[in-house]
Order: C-alpha cells, then sequence, then structure tokens
C-alpha cells in the first residue's frame, strides 16, 4: 500500500530530494517557467532567465519572495533597484509594482501566498 500523495502533473516529486535549479532549464533569449507547487492558498514556480531578460513592471494582488537559487539579478520594487545573487531574496509586496531582469543567467524561486 502506497503512501504517497499524488501530485499534479509537473508539480516537484513528493517525499524526494531534489535540486530545486535543476527543476527548471535555461532557454536561450528566454524566460522559463515551470509551477511546481500549486494550491489554493499559494503557489511555488521556478524560473529561469537568460542573461538580459526579464519581467517588465508588474503589481500582483499578493505577496510574493524571489529567491535567488543561482547568477545574478536586478529586482526593483516601488522604483528601488536590488542587486540580488544566487542565496538571497526579495519580498515583492502586494500591490507595489516590481520588475525583475537578469544581470547573468539566473534561476529562482517565486513563492506566491494567496491571502
Amino acid at each position: 500500500m502506497s503512501t504517497q500523495q499524488g501530485t499534479n502533473k509537473g508539480e516537484m516529486p513528493v517525499a524526494e530530494t531534489v535540486s530545486l535549479a535543476n527543476l527548471v532549464s535555461y532557454q536561450e533569449g528566454s524566460v522559463v517557467s515551470r509551477t511546481i507547487l500549486k494550491r489554493a492558498t499559494g503557489t511555488v514556480t521556478l524560473f529561469a532567465f537568460d542573461e538580459g531578460q526579464g519581467l517588465s513592471e508588474h503589481t500582483a494582488a499578493f505577496d510574493a519572495i524571489a529567491q535567488i537559487l543561482e547568477g545574478e539579478a536586478e529586482i526593483t520594487v516601488a522604483g528601488k533597484a536590488l542587486p540580488t545573487k544566487a542565496g538571497e531574496a526579495v519580498l515583492l509586496p502586494a500591490n507595489l509594482p516590481h520588475s525583475l531582469k537578469a544581470t547573468t543567467r539566473f534561476r529562482m524561486m517565486l513563492t506566491m501566498i494567496r491571502s
């Protein structure tokens, strides 16, 4: 009898050690994303940005944490530019404009809390 819970297609494996950075691959000239956990209360999404790629300024209805897994990015929140590198994270508050730009190729994990 299996005690593992089922996961949605594409989600990270249950009860296994994984390298988060290896769950999303770089693609030349692109931004690639993969949602590894999606629940009513929030999502966890991995991103891989090729150098020079980014997300233009936008807002979100919920707080999110952008955690850099490898590489470097400039994350701008409400006009404040924050150079951010692997091992660092930035809180992106709900309803404040923010943007991201890859200063080198980088991978990040975005955790959004829907409350």
